[in-house]
């Protein structure tokens, strides 16, 4: 392996540790030969979030769909690329027949953030979500060894922690002009944007955020057949994650759903319990 290879591949595993230690943990989990493909994953697609939302970002919408261009024809140029995060994941598809191609409807859905963000329906918040996770969870399905059958089952799983995500960070986002629940669900409970920026939940908002976290555990629940489905070396690591994921929603569930006023993101402490679950 090269060095540019090399620097690619630790690079990413680097990004994954910083911005997401509970999936770091969760790949740690996985056999040792096919954690190097999940980084340089992770590291590409986290190189577009930094585009979109990062410290340097370029200043507007139209510089960053620009960057985003770059950056998915960085990825059309493949092992000629002079991106080490892209010639590692250009590796790593070559080794895992990892179907690339997907990251086009996530690049898609990377695009829409450049601007405020509304979302109008359920079934165009799913849409956005099958690709800005459920393209990735795909991906990951060829390379875990789900069977073809249950990978729109492990793209659902994807869905799930980017439902959960949107759960944990309604205030975050909403300050960043970004609000990814549903108008018609916000309309049915009586939910304005302002409500979404307060310190404390309204009852309205609290009833809302109940509605999402029955339906974040509904897409967990469709992805069980791709994880029984899964070889049994890589499961401990799909469960550890479902787990930690599984442990956010029950973190709002005890604030009585008030995402605004409290913190409920996973710790590392809950990770040693998550994992015990995963052997069982």
């Amino acid at each position: 392996m090269d060095a540019a290879l090399r620097e690619g591949y630790e690079t990413s595993r680097r990004m994954q540790r910083r911005h997401d230690p509970t999936y770091y943990f969760a790949t740690r989990r996985l056999p040792a030969e096919i954690r190097p493909a999940t980084h340089a994953l992770y590291g590409y697609v986290r190189t577009a979030d930094q585009i979109v939302d990062g410290p340097r970002r370029p200043a507007t919408p139209d510089g960053r769909r620009a960057a985003l261009d770059a950056w998915e024809a960085e990825l059309e140029a493949g092992e000629t690329s002079c991106q080490p995060i892209v010639r590692a994941l250009t590796d790593a598809a070559a080794r895992h027949r990892l179907p690339l191609g997907e990251l086009r409807t996530y690049m898609r859905s990377m695009r829409i953030d450049c601007a405020p963000v509304r979302i109008a329906s359920w079934d165009d918040l799913v849409a956005y979500m099958d690709g800005s996770a459920g393209s990735v969870g795909r991906i990951m399905a060829s390379l875990l060894g789900v069977p073809a059958r249950h990978h729109s089952d492990l793209g659902r799983l994807g869905l799930a922690f980017q439902l959960a995500n949107f759960i944990r960070d309604v205030r975050e986002d909403a300050t960043l002009d970004r609000v990814y629940l549903p108008a018609e669900d916000r309309d049915r409970f009586g939910v304005t944007e302002q409500d979404l920026r307060a310190e404390h939940a309204t009852p309205a908002v609290r009833a809302l955020v109940a509605h999402e976290v029955e339906r974040a555990r509904g897409l967990f629940a469709g992805a069980r057949p791709a994880i029984a489905s899964a070889p049994a070396s890589v499961r401990p690591g799909m469960k550890l994650a479902t787990g930690l994921y599984s442990r956010m929603l029950d973190r709002v569930e005890a604030t009585g759903f008030d995402v605004l006023g409290r913190e409920t993101g996973v710790r590392v402490w809950h990770i040693p319990g998550a994992a015990l679950e995963a052997l069982r």
